[in-house]
């Protein structure tokens, strides 16, 4: 896995290319966490890793975290074209539902939830 400096440098250049105009409203932008965080209605068993979440705060307003810890946990192993495309879909992701928010849609939050509930069935592909 490389280094938090270089995903950070790599996450930089997948943002670079998402156009400005996505960006307006997300106060707080695109913040890398370092840690692993998994999801809280996580089976034990079988660990739901949060790899990115877009969230609103009344203090920080709009912001999209991406979870190193978690890429590395889960996709450790990966070469780096291949964790970029990964990293890429998930930055995608979330500004999908950023964008949504914006729009007072909410399309991607209900096939999340979807999803969600399949894996609590204990339907694990997504």
């Amino acid at each position: 896995m490389m280094s938090l400096e270089e995903f950070l440098e790599m996450l930089d250049d997948i943002a670079d290319e998402i156009p400005r105009k996505f960006f307006e409203g997300l106060n707080s932008g695109i913040i890398l966490r370092p840690e692993a965080k998994v999801h809280p209605d996580s089976d034990p068993w079988k660990l739901l890793w949060v790899m990115g979440e877009y969230r609103i705060s009344p203090t920080l307003g709009r912001s999209i975290y991406i979870y190193y810890g978690s890429f590395e946990r889960l996709h450790g192993d990966l070469d780096r074209e291949s964790l970029r495309k990964k990293v890429r879909h998930t930055v995608i992701h979330e500004f999908q539902h950023h964008l949504e928010s914006l729009a007072g849609e909410n399309g991607l939050a209900v096939e999340d939830a979807r999803r969600m509930a399949r894996y609590k069935r204990g339907d694990y592909l997504f």
